[in-house]
């Protein structure tokens, strides 16, 4: 009898033990601070060329992509302040990530269609979020991903669909992904899914950025589309409680090429 009792006793701390080896682990960092800062473009802001022109015949669906110009915006820079819009900065991977963070709040984001033109023009879109493809135009249009690691989508999007389509990404993938309209050729956009939260796009003043990570060095690539990568490793030393300003972070034309 005080055999079995003894047994019972190992099993039941062999089973909580186990437990607890299987329970949540708590963050590990120690601490936690963000960074801004913005890209700016070293040199004489470059023309975007003109990709539609208003009233041109030869574009297809003419009355609704060539209603007004479009102007190309494989690199866009702001005129006033030469700041350089839809830079990509991201972590590779992240071994922690603030307790605020691990899930995204919003598990749906937007993808647009506009003037036969996708908006927004760079995505950052999360394992755990599903894409809403929807159409703001009065013609079909077809969404195409060319993604590394996802299964790859190509759909066509009926006109004034505002419900939209719904797209998983449910894993990582290396780089940003490509996504066009087949049916309209200069319809460019680009993806980047990520397992994480700390990821970004600069904004249209060159401007960005990434609140409550890690604290300690931290490495981040930089990636364009004109160039790829503009930085593999760009090292910060992140400060628990702090906003690290970064300050302009400088590109050339010739970075582009």
């Amino acid at each position: 009898m005080q055999k079995k009792n003894i047994s019972q006793v190992l099993l039941a701390a062999v089973l909580i033990s186990g437990l607890n080896f299987f329970a949540p682990v708590a963050a590990s960092a120690a601490g936690w601070g963000s960074i801004t800062g913005k890209f700016v473009f070293d040199g004489p802001v470059p023309e975007r060329p003109v990709q539609r022109k208003k009233g041109d015949p030869n574009v297809k669906d003419a009355a609704v992509c060539a209603a007004d110009t479009h102007l190309g915006n494989d690199l866009v820079v702001n005129p006033d302040n030469k700041g350089i819009q839809n830079i990509f900065l991201y972590m590779r991977r992240a071994k922690d990530i603030h307790p605020d963070l691990k899930e995204s709040k919003d598990k749906t984001v937007v993808f647009d269609q506009k003037g036969c033109t996708f908006e927004p023009h760079a995505l950052i879109v999360r394992t755990d979020q599903k894409v809403i493809v929807k159409s703001d135009d009065p013609v079909a249009h077809n969404t195409h991903t060319f993604p590394i690691k996802n299964q790859a989508v190509n759909f066509i999007l009926a006109p004034k669909d505002r419900e939209g389509k719904e797209v998983s990404n449910p894993i990582p993938e290396i780089l940003p992904m490509q996504v066009k309209c087949d049916i309209h050729p200069w319809m460019t956009a680009y993806w980047f899914v990520v397992d994480h939260p700390y990821a970004v796009v600069s904004d249209a003043d060159g401007k960005f950025t990434i609140k409550n990570l890690p604290a300690g060095k931290q490495t981040f690539r930089i990636w364009h589309e004109k160039k790829g990568y503009l930085d593999r490793s760009f090292n910060v030393n992140v400060k628990d409680g702090e906003t690290l300003d970064l300050g302009e972070i400088k590109y050339k034309a010739s970075d582009f090429e």
